[in-house]
């Protein structure tokens, strides 16, 4: 197996659409589209992502040198990400079922969001003896994926290989959003209620989206509470295997140290940006020596 490797911006952003390469013209690839079937173990046989009647079935998308998953249930290929976190919680999945989306609620009852994935041990009478939790988070996208994917959907046959460059709004991961708004909020949150009752949590993301996230210290897996497993997509016999690349154990002190206190910046650089601010506006107010924020803050 090999690692694709992209040298430049590719004309066609899509990498996978309804779970095969935009470019597989196989008996199942196109039943897939035509269908509109979902292989990665969707909820229902058919792909729901943003519209259940007209979907939008981007699984992955180009950056660069990079294939992003942009897609949560793409990460479900196999159920690999199951066993491999189960892995982790207990040393096997013998005897162990996973759960999707369990409500995880406060203690006056409120909830505190879904739980993706939970690995329950039990035994064969379905007594639960431990549990682990399991956090997916796929890329969000900037920009427009819509547009290319109906375009290549009009005919797939022949605009596997369309020139998309050209066109505005490029899609494109859109990694700072999905850390900052998304994965940070979600684990500081359900994190504090899991470390309460000391439970471990596996959190699986792909390579280039963990690159992206602030350094966090690591420990050995007896001692973690936190597993970052670290997938790519892998070329195989033409198509994208879910592929694991690397585990990252770390503790939930070292997690809430990293993803909620920011990589503090020089007070210098701000103000050198309110200055450049200030020299504009008063490009546009010669007349006067003060600058009224009325005028320019539009309140």
């Amino acid at each position: 197996m090999a690692k694709v490797k992209i040298k430049s911006l590719p004309k066609n952003p899509l990498a996978e659409v309804f779970g095969h390469k935009t470019a597989d013209k196989s008996a199942s690839a196109r039943k897939h589209r035509s269908k509109e079937l979902c292989p990665f173990n969707n909820i229902v046989p058919e792909c729901t992502k943003d519209r259940k009647d007209s979907p939008l079935a981007v699984c992955s998308i180009y950056d660069k040198e990079d294939i992003v998953i942009v897609c949560p249930v793409r990460f479900r290929e196999g159920w690999k990400i199951s066993k491999d976190a189960a892995e982790f919680f207990y040393g096997t999945s013998k005897n162990c079922t996973a759960l999707r989306e369990v409500r995880l609620k406060e203690k006056n009852g409120k909830s505190a969001g879904n739980i993706d994935l939970v690995i329950a041990k039990h035994d064969s009478k379905g007594k639960v003896l431990d549990f682990g939790a399991v956090e997916v988070q796929s890329v969000y996208v900037s920009g427009n994926i819509r547009n290319p994917f109906e375009y290549y959907m009009e005919d797939p046959e022949k605009r596997s290989d369309m020139d998309w460059s050209k066109e505005k709004h490029y899609p494109s991961p859109d990694f700072l959003s999905s850390s900052r708004k998304r994965l940070a909020p979600q684990m500081i949150y359900k994190g504090q209620i899991l470390r309460a009752w000391s439970k471990k949590l596996a959190v699986v993301v792909d390579r280039p989206f963990f690159n992206t996230l602030p350094i966090i210290n690591q420990t050995s897996k007896e001692k973690a509470d936190v597993c970052w497993l670290i997938y790519e997509l892998i070329e195989h016999n033409g198509k994208y295997e879910l592929t694991l690349s690397e585990r990252v154990y770390t503790s939930w002190e070292d997690v809430f140290r990293s993803i909620a206190n920011p990589d503090i910046g020089d007070i210098s650089d701000f103000i050198s940006v309110l200055e450049q601010k200030l020299s504009t506006i008063e490009q546009f107010n010669k007349s006067s020596k003060n600058i009224n924020v009325y005028e320019w803050a539009e309140l």
